[in-house]
């Protein structure tokens, strides 16, 4: 856990806060994990629990496989993202919070500078918490860093439950590209999920071999009569000598 005084309180709080857990004041009301992030009050609330923190800056956390995320939009707000490699799921761009566990083998080419885990070229940190942490091993100060934000809200289309399920596929954006007016991430665009390239290649080799069977069938006439005349016939036995 990235715990330090350089950081900013809701920051830190952020970096080591367990979401997704019940809420003890709304127990007994369903869909009570505690997906949203208070930066005001530096907490973790339920969706029952937003009436008194309306007006508090509010962050929405998403979790993919036991791992949290948020939109790079909303961390851009508040933190410099540059060269943090963003994914993408649910045609929304997201960083991870933390580093996560992987292999021991190290990999041959680009890796993160904190934790080694394997990278596009251009990038330098696989999370929001490994940039911080190579910050402060190597910068005097964070302040520079740090975005002012005032006003930070839940997403305009709704609340939804911040789960990603595994059939929607993270996957890391393609352009490498930075654009200076983008909040200091990198500019890119929108993929293809892994799981819709998958199915549309299933799809194509079920209706080939479909397709095949029914010239098979077409050029030989009588082979499906044939075969189906075999399983209606009662089995012959040999005669008893």
């Amino acid at each position: 856990m990235l715990v330090s005084s350089h950081l900013p309180r809701w920051l830190e709080v952020l970096l080591t806060e367990k979401f997704f857990n019940a809420c003890v004041i709304h127990e007994d009301e369903k869909k009570n994990e505690k997906n949203i992030y208070c930066l005001d009050c530096c907490i973790s609330i339920c969706p029952h629990c937003l009436s008194i923190h309306n007006s508090h800056r509010l962050l929405q956390i998403r979790r993919y496989v036991y791992h949290d995320v948020i939109r790079l939009d909303d961390a851009a707000n508040l933190v410099d993202c540059s060269y943090i490699q963003p994914y993408i799921t649910n045609n929304a761009k997201v960083v991870f919070l933390n580093q996560r566990p992987q292999t021991r083998h190290r990999s041959s080419g680009n890796i993160c500078s904190t934790c080694d885990r394997s990278l596009q070229d251009s990038y330098l940190f696989c999370s929001l918490s490994c940039k911080i942490d190579s910050l402060i091993r190597t910068e005097g100060g964070l302040s520079k860093f740090f975005f002012e934000c005032k006003f930070l809200t839940l997403p305009e289309a709704g609340f939804d439950d911040g789960l990603i399920t595994p059939d929607s596929v993270l996957e890391p954006i393609g352009s490498t590209r930075t654009s200076s007016g983008s909040g200091g991430y990198g500019d890119v665009e929108c993929t293809t999920l892994a799981c819709t390239a998958t199915t549309k290649i299933a799809r194509k080799k079920r209706s080939s071999l479909t397709a095949a069977c029914r010239s098979i069938s077409s050029s030989v006439p009588g082979i499906s009569a044939n075969l189906m005349s075999r399983r209606k016939k009662t089995p012959q036995r040999a005669p008893l000598h």
